[in-house]
């Protein structure tokens, strides 16, 4: 192997892992990849969103679907970098369905990680550029059909007289940005969505909500904000943003419409799915079924004795309306993590006494210090000015398997706590309990094992510090008709009670719109399988159903951050189109289901 420049090591690892695939010679292959290797497969190879964990799974893998895909044409793009004994490269590569788009680093031994991704489907790919629609039909013609009138007739026959391909349950930014990617793709899609308006999701939450990420990590599909966008949008005008989109993207977007039931049929391979459309009952026919009803689940509200009991105002985060009606008056939360900081924090400034009623311990992170040391290499102005585009940055967040994180994020989180320990001792000092990850690794994996159990301060923090919101500790065993109970025996009085107290999981809405049945086949959605609290094992190496085929065919879960809803609506566009155009899609590693949810 040459070693002597970044280019010669990569350009001879690449040739040789062509051959070996081409020539299907796998002791070869698994020779090219070091002793702890991790190929991860983003549609291309597997049909899946999988990653293969050292050589035997690599070689399995390859054995099983080579034969079907034939990747060949591997090319260097750009030029190779090394820094600290790794060298990386990206590569481009085509099968006999998909052009590719690749990343390797190579250490001392061969491949350490290696990612592949599908980026478009041969024969249909999104008209765009040189391709693009030229909008208009030059010359004179009886009976010219006009822009608006052929969206008219769309949206008139579409759920009607003509069937979606696809239908996505839940209208959030999740399948916005999959609409728009079916919408490139040419396949027939129904977005449904029970509000009034795209982006009330957003402007239905507490008055204070902004996002917690910045804006270089938010971009929607194909339309990025604009270069004056605030860093930490605010929930209204991110539900102005989705509304704009919809209508730019020529979505196919049913407001006030809700999914009452949906059936699948094995036989015809079709689901009936029974719509409310604002009071009209409409059954649609789709071949695949998507619920993009957020990462989280159906709101977990406790039922505790006494609640019917309650004098004041009692409700979940999700349902919050905002402070203004409680200056003066007592309120507690129910719940120390992100949406229980943010309301309490509103309340205090409306004038309100606020009690946070801490039940386990929280990590926080200060935001300016997790965007500096977390995000700020792929997601910022410096970045920008590195040539680390959005997509470019979400492959190369995409490149790092999600066994290797912990030991990436430990270091990031043991600076945090560093940086901020005057910030951690004064809230630990003011009696908040603290925690950084079962492991030390601190608010990503948190958010990837179990999509809870953090708070990222914006400002809330320094309140509880400082003692203008009061804490207070243990479970909730009972709601007076003034207040609250704890199993500690405090008893805490309550003109407001909010339970911010999270929610299940996503699979939750599949038992209440399909079937019990069919949400116990799928599974829990979401966590890797870590082995740490609210991610039981075994280890998974992906997200639980996410983005990729379950055990309920044609059934897909779209969720997540903008982020996430950005980029893995990628590849469940594709997913999907494969299977609308009639290409042959042989899952690789269909995860097993480990726990119902």
């Amino acid at each position: 192997m040459d070693v002597q420049t970044p280019l010669g090591r990569v350009n001879t690892w690449v040739e040789a892992f062509a051959q070996a695939l081409e020539t299907r010679d796998l002791e070869k292959l698994r020779q090219l990849f070091a002793t702890d290797c991790h190929w991860r497969d983003l549609v291309a190879f597997t049909w899946n969103i999988k990653t293969m964990e050292g050589r035997d799974a690599i070689a399995a893998m390859a054995a099983e679907t080579l034969p079907s895909i034939n990747p060949r044409n591997w090319q260097i793009e750009g030029e190779p970098t090394e820094a600290n004994g790794i060298t990386e490269a990206w590569l481009t590569f085509e099968t006999d369905a998909v052009r590719g788009l690749g990343h390797v680093r190579l250490n001392d031994e061969g491949a350490w990680t290696l990612l592949t991704t599908a980026q478009e489907l041969k024969g249909h790919e999104e008209r765009k550029g040189p391709t693009r629609d030229k909008g208009v039909e030059h010359g004179a013609f009886r009976n010219r059909e006009t822009y608006a009138e052929r969206r008219a007739r769309e949206a008139a026959e579409l759920g009607y007289s003509k069937q979606p391909y696809v239908v996505i349950i839940g209208g959030g930014q999740g399948g916005i940005a999959l609409g728009a990617r079916l919408r490139r793709l040419n396949v027939p899609t129904i977005i449904l969505e029970k509000n009034d308006r795209p982006g009330d999701s957003w402007r239905k939450r507490y008055k204070s909500l902004c996002l917690h990420d910045p804006v270089w990590y938010d971009h929607l599909p194909y339309l990025p904000f604009p270069d004056d966008w605030p860093v930490f949008a605010p929930k209204d005008k991110i539900g102005d943003w989705l509304e704009s989109y919809t209508r730019i993207m020529e979505l196919n977007y049913w407001t006030r419409s809700t999914a009452k039931s949906a059936t699948y049929d094995e036989k015809t391979g079709e689901w009936t799915v029974i719509v409310d459309r604002d009071g009209e009952e409409v059954v649609l026919k789709p071949k695949q079924l998507v619920l993009a009803t957020g990462m989280s689940g159906i709101p977990n509200m406790p039922k505790l004795p006494g609640m019917d009991s309650f004098k004041g105002d009692l409700h979940h985060s999700s349902q919050h309306p905002g402070p203004d009606a409680y200056d003066g008056k007592k309120a507690v939360i129910v719940g120390s993590n992100n949406s229980a900081h943010d309301i309490a924090a509103a309340l205090w400034e409306a004038g309100a006494d606020v009690t946070m009623v801490q039940r386990s311990s929280t990590h926080i992170s200060r935001s300016d210090t997790l965007m500096e040391l977390a995000l700020g290499a792929l997601y910022s102005e410096e970045a920008l000015a590195n040539g680390i585009t959005t997509d470019k940055a979400d492959l190369i967040f995409a490149s790092i398997p999600y066994k290797v994180l912990p030991a990436i994020q430990k270091p990031l989180c043991d600076e945090m706590k560093k940086r901020d320990a005057d910030f951690y001792d004064r809230l630990e000092k003011a009696g908040f309990k603290l925690d950084f990850g079962a492991d030390d690794t601190g608010l990503f994996m948190k958010y990837l094992r179990r999509g809870s159990g953090y708070y990222i301060d914006v400002g809330a923090s320094e309140l509880v510090a400082d003692g203008k919101i009061k804490l207070a500790h243990g479970q909730v065993t009972e709601v007076t008709p003034d207040g609250l109970k704890l199993d500690s025996g405090q008893e805490l009085k309550a003109d407001l009670i909010v339970f911010a107290t999270g929610y299940g999981s996503m699979n939750g809405w599949a038992a209440r719109i399909i079937s019990q049945e069919v949400a116990d086949k799928v599974g829990k959605c979401w966590g890797l399988g870590s082995d740490t609290p609210k991610d039981p094992g075994p280890w998974e190496g992906e997200l639980r159903n996410m983005w990729k085929p379950t055990r309920q065919e044609a059934l897909w879960f779209h969720g997540g951050n903008l982020h996430q809803s950005r980029h893995y609506s990628q590849f469940l566009a594709l997913q999907l189109k494969a299977r609308e155009a009639g290409i042959p899609t042989p899952v690789y590693g269909l995860a097993e289901v480990h726990h119902k949810g």
